[in-house]
């Protein structure tokens, strides 16, 4: 066996230990540098590494499902460290570990994708458009000017209804600006985001089919993502060139 073989570690199982429930529960008591960085290797070996696995698996089964969301797992996999720079809470460290796998194109702003994350309370699956960038919104609401009842219809689907606990819209008031009130998917245009979501017990991020899971949850979820990223899709097509002022 080459020397190089011998001395390559071994892939992490794509599940985690009740260690890294425990090192999070901790975290959360402790959070702070003086703690974290003497564990840092812990939390390399007992959160970062297995959920580095989950999401490559993950990854590899959205090839069939959802192949403009397949990238580097390093890619969909959040740092540990907060954004203090601009909050009140200065706590150097989330609690939580969680990925993120955004659609092509869209890798420095929000479009539709998947999410999940673990923390000590919970484990979190969702899929949709969270926080869209204010081009994304307005194109998402016109689009469903024309298209609300087939997307009300994938929001009803028999396998969504099963797994996702809840739709979460974050829905105006009123209307927004421009937009006829009396229209019928007005319920849906007055939403600032669009996402499906699960909440399930924290022990589910110690099982073994963990990212078997997650995939299933993906799948179901698929046709919601993609309806929402049509209309911003779009933008990302290359420009036709205009020549003597014809198309």
């Amino acid at each position: 066996m080459p020397r190089s073989a011998k001395s390559a570690p071994a892939p992490a199982f794509p599940c985690f230990r009740p260690e890294a429930l425990t090192f999070l529960r901790n975290l959360a008591r402790h959070n702070d540098r003086a703690w974290f960085q003497p564990r840092k290797a812990q939390f390399e070996a007992e959160l970062r590494e297995p959920l580095l696995a989950i999401v490559h698996k993950v990854t590899g089964a959205m090839v069939d499902f959802a192949p403009n969301h397949v990238r580097p797992a390093e890619k969909s996999v959040f740092r540990i460290y907060r954004d203090t720079r601009f909050s009140a809470d200065k706590r150097p460290y989330k609690t939580h570990v969680a990925a993120w796998w955004t659609h092509t194109g869209f890798e420095k702003t929000s479009g539709a994708g998947y999410y999940f994350h673990v923390s000590p309370k919970e484990v979190i699956v969702a899929a949709g458009s969270y926080m869209p960038e204010k081009d994304q919104l307005a194109a998402i609401r016109h689009w469903l000017l024309d298209h609300h009842e087939e997307f009300r219809k994938l929001l009803r689907g028999a396998k969504v209804r099963k797994l996702y606990d809840e739709f979460e819209g974050n829905a105006l008031m009123r209307p927004p600006k421009g937009f006829p009130s009396e229209h019928p998917g007005m319920d849906l245009i007055r939403c600032r985001q669009w996402g499906l979501a699960a909440t399930l017990p924290a022990q589910t991020a110690l099982r073994e089919d963990l990212a078997d899971l997650l995939i299933r949850y993906f799948k179901v979820a698929a046709p919601v993502v993609d309806a929402l990223n049509t209309p911003l899709a779009a933008a990302l097509l290359p420009k036709r060139r205009v020549l003597f002022g014809l198309r």
